[in-house]
């Protein structure tokens, strides 16, 4: 195992009527002017933006909100909310939404520390963040995570580019989260939601050495309970207990809980993603689930004990005297071949089972087709962004990224 330093210090409120605990949340951590921050105009038909403005009257906090949130969020909203911030003198960011409106809210709060600085910056890699204002969520969506999560994605709509930074400065202080606001999703969104949690996994899961037991324990049993209850919620979508389990393993699956004790993660499907989000606009966990099964066969032989393992502990694949923990060979014959068929066998069914969710498994099924000089494009991009080595199970020159993006048509 490798060392790490391990820090989650969201506190979580979750239940039903959560978010009308909004503002004595606020009051107890001293806020005094908050930006409420929101998308499009589901929280206000629903009455959710209504019940957590009262509860901010009900507690004496003043407020003003910024609706319009995208996703894949964009850096002019953003701008309009560092400038709106500064002009209301905001000490307290409150995002009602899923990752999107979360991400935004993030790099608001970045850009209001800083004011005399582009937060642009930061998604280039140009300079750390010194300070962020605090940021809480009322969570909308079960998918990315961000609620309890240290990560923003952003969107440069002008130049295209889709850019993460990563930073404990921008840890949520508080995520309210009541599974009965994610009940009116449509199911594409929920479903996309679920396979954004199951890769927040997966992208720390297959990695090259180092794994703890217990770690990986976490990781598969989160596994198992995403896709178990995922087809649940596309018969039942009011189904409470499914949307439970879905969204406490959305927030546990990227608090880098399943990351404790490895090399840090591939994050290869997330970085591949981001390029085709920024040039398509495509929903992000579809884009995932449509690159994962091209990049898993393009990479499982440079990590097949990790392949191996997950088929056998995760999928279910029957792997004969192979050991749970990963350790022996599949059919106990010592046999190469062996593992591999355990693995393409588990990958075949990760990708059936993203089928049986309604979820895309080529960039075609997306509805886009990058041309050659988009993917070129898209690759040379993807390589600048990741340092020109791309993840842990196996490394990818911007050769591969392109050939992978080519696969997956």
């Amino acid at each position: 195992m490798f060392g790490f330093d391990y820090s989650s210090t969201t506190r979580v409120v979750f239940g039903r009527a959560a978010e009308e605990k909004a503002g004595l949340l606020l009051q107890e951590y001293g806020a005094k002017r908050v930006l409420i921050h929101y998308g499009g105009g589901s929280c206000v038909r629903s009455g959710l933006l209504g019940r957590v403005t009262a509860s901010l009257e009900a507690a004496g906090i003043a407020h003003c909100e910024l609706g319009g949130v995208v996703p894949n969020p964009h850096l002019g909203k953003v701008r309009e909310g560092i400038a709106l911030g500064t002009e209301q003198q905001i000490d307290f960011i409150l995002a009602i939404g899923g990752g999107s409106v979360i991400d935004s809210s993030k790099a608001i709060a970045y850009g209001l520390a800083e004011p005399e600085l582009d937060v642009w910056e930061l998604f280039e890699g140009k300079r750390p963040a010194k300070a962020a204002l605090p940021v809480a969520s009322v969570l909308t969506i079960s998918a990315a995570g961000s609620e309890t999560s240290n990560g923003c994605v952003i969107t440069n709509e002008e130049t295209g580019e889709k850019r993460a930074y990563n930073d404990n400065l921008g840890r949520p202080v508080f995520a309210i989260m009541n599974p009965e606001l994610t009940m009116s999703l449509p199911d594409y969104q929920t479903q996309s939601g679920c396979t954004d949690i199951m890769m927040h996994t997966m992208e720390r899961y297959f990695t090259q050495g180092g794994n703890m037991e217990v770690t990986d324990g976490i990781a598969e049993s989160l596994l198992r309970t995403v896709m178990k209850y995922a087809p649940v919620l596309r018969e039942d979508p009011n189904n409470y207990k499914a949307r439970a389990e879905i969204m406490w393993a959305g927030s546990l699956s990227h608090n880098d809980l399943t990351g404790c004790g490895n090399d840090g993660g591939d994050f290869a499907c997330h970085q591949l993603e981001h390029e085709l989000g920024g040039m398509f606009d495509v929903t992000h966990g579809a884009g995932l689930a449509a690159l994962w099964p091209t990049w898993a066969r393009y990479v499982y032989r440079d990590c097949l004990p990790r392949f191996t393992r997950f088929a056998v502990n995760v999928m279910g694949v029957d792997g004969g005297s192979f050991a749970s923990d990963g350790s022996g060979s599949a059919g106990g014959s010592g046999s190469a071949d062996s593992d591999e068929a355990i693995a393409l066998d588990g990958i075949a069914r990760m990708e059936a089972f993203f089928r049986k969710i309604g979820m895309p498994v080529t960039i075609r099924e997306l509805g886009v087709e990058p041309t050659e000089e988009q993917i070129l494009e898209m690759a040379a991009s993807c390589a600048r962004a990741s340092g020109e080595l791309l993840g842990s199970a196996k490394k990818l020159t911007v050769e591969d990224m392109a050939e992978i993006y080519r696969l997956a048509m």
